[in-house]
């Protein structure tokens, strides 16, 4: 008697694993991007076809972000994730339809950041030429203009720009391509 109520319960156990197991099967998965390595400190913004911002935070831990944000409770519409990592800045377009979240896999772009470097009063600006072949540097000393420049090239853009080291100082160099600006303050 006691076999049978334990086969019993083992049965009734594999049932229910079972019913558990087809229900979670028969549901519909939307795929959501895994952005990987993400370091503490990226920000992550989201921004809708005005190009308003709707939702803009900062990553509290280092690790894989698996969730960003809710979309299912925005509006209609087509809006753009934006991580800001150290090197570069990933831009991801979803669509909201009627409560449906559809990540679009051909509005995926990266767009790699200036590196800025101050050596030996020297200010050296690296940038991989993966997503534009043109960037403009603007170098300031006490917020005025003293050089400007165009760095052309394919695979990397560099420029090197030796500064006067007798001027101490603030230095502010200013690099603008595809629409973006970035900005490194440093002192000699």
């Amino acid at each position: 008697m006691k076999q049978m109520k334990n086969l019993l319960k083992g049965i009734l156990v594999v049932a229910v694993m079972f019913g558990t197991y087809t229900s979670y099967a028969s549901e519909k998965t939307d795929k959501i991007p895994t952005y990987h390595f993400i370091n503490e400190g990226s920000k992550i913004s989201v921004y809708d076809e005005s190009g308003n911002t709707i939702y803009s935070g900062t990553v509290k831990y280092n690790g894989n972000l698996t969730r960003l944000y809710d979309f299912t409770q925005l509006s209609n519409g087509i809006y753009t994730i934006e991580i800001n990592k150290d090197f570069e800045i990933e831009l991801t377009s979803i669509i909201v339809k009627n409560k449906e979240v559809t990540f679009s896999s051909n509005a995926k772009e990266k767009i790699f950041k200036p590196v800025f470097r101050n050596e030996d009063s020297r200010i050296i600006i690296s940038k991989l030429g993966i997503d534009t072949n043109e960037m403009k540097v603007n170098l300031y000393f006490e917020d005025n203009l003293i050089y400007s420049d165009t760095i052309k090239g394919n695979q990397v853009l560099n420029g090197v720009y030796r500064l006067d080291e007798t001027l101490s100082g603030d230095y502010t160099a200013v690099v603008k391509f595809n629409n973006r600006v970035f900005t490194e303050r440093f002192r000699i």
